[in-house]
């Protein structure tokens, strides 16, 4: 049901998306803007990103299985990061081309766009700020990485666009150097979104520690017949969070009762800690 509706919202961003690239890559081409051309490449990386999405949201989906017994969720973690792929091939290309621009002559570098060019822009800034809030808030609700960090994108689009439309304006006065300026401040900026995605997605990929020890070892040892809570380990994104622990109990229970308690252990680890899964170990003591 999650993955349907994370799909459901990838093919309606993908069709929008698509629109954003089509009419800023016309604009791009024909005003000769470098800085609307490297927009139009940063919003393709934003329609590429939802076909890699819906690749990976499919196979993330699938049931936990003999290769993956954890699960496949780690692919739309691993999708997120192949965002940051796409991001520093646009940052390369931006900064190549925003080079080789100023030190042509300034007359090579003639930006032309008209009133209803400039009106155009204005409309796919628009469908950028809505993309960003739409994507954001379905991704809160649906728990997906894979949205979030992909509205984290479209939020810097938002950005990117706004300041190619104050340097179009500029431009048009006879300032032809502030096009390739402003085209590497949106590779700055494009290079700041690609650090943030990566700083979130790569914690879980290495599986770094997903609950604090002392949480895990603390509301274990609450429960009554637990004697010590060790041997902690936690992996996983936010929403799907795995935990192993290794709880003591009196020597002189009997099986059943030791599993009861190791079943209580499980339950308030669940609750308590918004863990998907726990594995709980037992050792008399």
């Amino acid at each position: 049901m999650r993955s349907s509706s994370v799909r459901r919202v990838f093919i309606g961003l993908l069709a929008t998306n698509a629109g954003v690239v089509a009419a800023k890559l016309l604009i791009g081409i024909a005003s000769g803007s470098l800085a609307i051309l490297g927009s139009a490449l940063d919003s393709s990386v934003d329609a590429l990103n939802n076909v890699l999405a819906l690749i990976v949201v499919r196979v993330a989906a699938r049931e936990p299985d003999e290769d993956h017994p954890y699960g496949h969720g780690k692919f739309e973690t691993l999708g997120a990061l192949g965002i940051v792929g796409f991001l520093a091939i646009t940052c390369f290309e931006l900064v190549r081309s925003a080079v080789n621009r100023l030190i042509e002559s300034p007359g090579a570098s003639q930006v032309t766009v008209t009133d209803v060019q400039l009106a155009t822009l204005i409309a796919t800034l628009g469908v950028n700020v809505l993309i960003a809030w739409y994507e954001h808030r379905r991704g809160v609700e649906l728990g997906s990485e894979l949205l979030m960090a992909d509205a984290t994108h479209t939020r810097a689009d938002v950005i990117l666009t706004a300041g190619v439309l104050v340097g179009v304006l500029v431009a048009r006065q006879g300032w032809w150097w502030i096009d390739p300026a402003i085209a590497i401040v949106v590779t700055l900026v494009i290079a700041s979104v690609a650090y943030r995605i990566l700083v979130r997605t790569v914690p879980v990929l290495v599986d770094q520690r997903a609950v604090p020890t002392h949480d895990i070892q603390a509301t274990a040892q609450a429960v009554p017949g637990v004697k010590s809570a060790y041997g902690i380990r936690s992996r996983g994104p936010s929403d799907l969070r795995y935990a192993e622990v290794t709880i003591a109990v009196d020597r002189r229970a009997d099986v059943a009762a030791a599993h009861s308690i190791a079943d209580a252990v499980e339950e308030r680890l669940k609750s308590d800690l918004r863990l998907h899964e726990v594995t709980v170990h037992i050792e008399p003591c």
